[in-house]
């Protein structure tokens, strides 16, 4: 079928919520992506942060074959081994104690939010049923999620919106402190925050967010649904700042290219759900759990794969700084592993598209700021083609 028909018949037959660009992909290999034209791209999307491997990681891409040539689907009325095996690697890399599993990221952040409730209710604090979140944050589309997240851009055109979440602007511990009532429950964030335009946290500031909540009973709920799995350089963004999430939600990164969420928390709030408060029918699916466990032995057994994160990311940024003094259109540089954003002065769709022309996939957000989240298997080489051909496109642009 023709390209043209194909990307026709899908405007047709599938509801209009997102804006695609004019190509249909057909393949893909490590870093690199093919149109139904033949045409080659450079990824630096990664799925928005879920090919974390790059794509079809041998693997990951065996380890899912072979689970459906021997079991698909049992739902979570049986145990099954590839979920509970995930389960086990999972606590056993993290600071938590317990898992629930889930098909994205959105009902991961729900499962969350139940959970931080029922944890309330079951302490007698039937009172506390507020939960500060932050601007410019991102925590799903579903009702509860838009709700929790901190852009009007989400939430224009559903309200009325749930009640019961607070935002206020990251980096300013005295604007929380006031934030926090005898309604409070927790306070949920994005280690770094991802969509709202990879915005990172000043130093000491997570640490001072954590006092606040132990201070005052809180629970700290962690958000890692972009920043987990090895995208900033360690198994969980949390690492960096030493401190520790009574809840944290995965997906994107986990599943190795499969739809995955789970949601994890400690012994004592985890112990809040009983059985029949909380599920999910697909939710730890064994063709899934084990598309995840082979993507997290891989990261946790391939100890290249983190440090060639942590290394192309401190290149890729230096190399972005670099073509920042040579381009008053650029505003700013900010990112940690291979999760970078450049803040342009004007609208950066125009330059995403001068990409895609180029045969590289890139992505922009909050209007100005180009995101980069190439596989973390990208190399030099192939970081100093994007990087050669955004100056090209910034002088075609007048703006080098």
């Amino acid at each position: 079928m023709p390209t043209e028909d194909i990307i026709d018949d899908s405007n047709r037959y599938i509801m209009n919520t997102y804006r695609r660009f004019p190509i249909v992909l057909v393949k893909g290999r490590g870093t690199r992506l093919f149109d139904t034209t033949g045409k080659e791209y450079l990824d630096f999307v990664s799925g928005v942060a879920v090919t974390n491997l790059g794509h079809c990681y041998p693997q990951v891409t065996v380890a899912f074959q072979k689970q459906a040539q021997r079991l698909g689907h049992v739902s979570n009325l049986y145990y099954s081994k590839p979920q509970t095996h995930l389960a086990k690697k999972l606590v056993q890399h993290s600071c938590l104690d317990k898992v629930f599993f889930c098909n994205s990221g959105a009902e991961a952040n729900e499962a969350a939010l139940k959970l931080a409730r029922r944890y309330a209710q079951l302490r007698n604090e039937t009172e506390k049923n507020e939960i500060i979140t932050f601007e410019h944050s991102f925590h799903g589309r579903t009702f509860a999620t838009l709700s929790a997240t901190g852009q009007e851009k989400v939430k224009k055109g559903f309200y009325p919106i749930f009640p019961g979440f607070v935002h206020v602007p990251l980096n300013d511990i005295d604007a929380l402190a006031k934030a926090v009532h005898s309604k409070t429950l927790a306070v949920m964030l994005e280690p770094i925050q991802g969509e709202g335009g990879i915005n990172i946290p000043n130093e000491g500031y997570l640490q001072k967010v954590k006092q606040l909540c132990e201070e005052n009973g809180l629970l700290l709920i962690f958000d890692e649904i972009q920043t987990g799995i090895g995208r900033t350089g360690t198994l969980f963004a949390y690492e960096h700042f030493n401190i520790f999430p009574d809840i944290l939600t995965l997906a994107k990164g986990l599943g190795g290219g499969l739809p995955i969420g789970a949601m994890l928390a400690r012994e004592e709030v985890a112990s809040a759900f009983e059985p029949g408060q909380h599920a999910s029918t697909f939710g730890g699916n064994p063709v899934v759990c084990s598309s995840a466990l082979a993507t997290l032995d891989s990261i946790l057994e391939e100890s290249f794969l983190l440090e060639n994160c942590r290394r192309m990311g401190e290149y890729f940024i230096k190399g972005l700084m670099e073509l920042q003094r040579r381009c008053p259109g650029i505003k700013e540089i900010r990112g940690k592993g291979l999760l970078i954003g450049m803040e342009l002065t004007f609208d950066g769709q125009e330059v995403v598209q001068d990409c895609l022309e180029e045969g590289f996939l890139i992505n922009c957000t909050m209007e100005k700021v180009l995101r980069f989240m190439p596989p973390l298997i990208i190399t030099m080489e192939e970081i100093d083609l994007l990087l050669n051909t955004l100056e090209k496109i910034l002088k075609r642009r007048g703006t080098v």
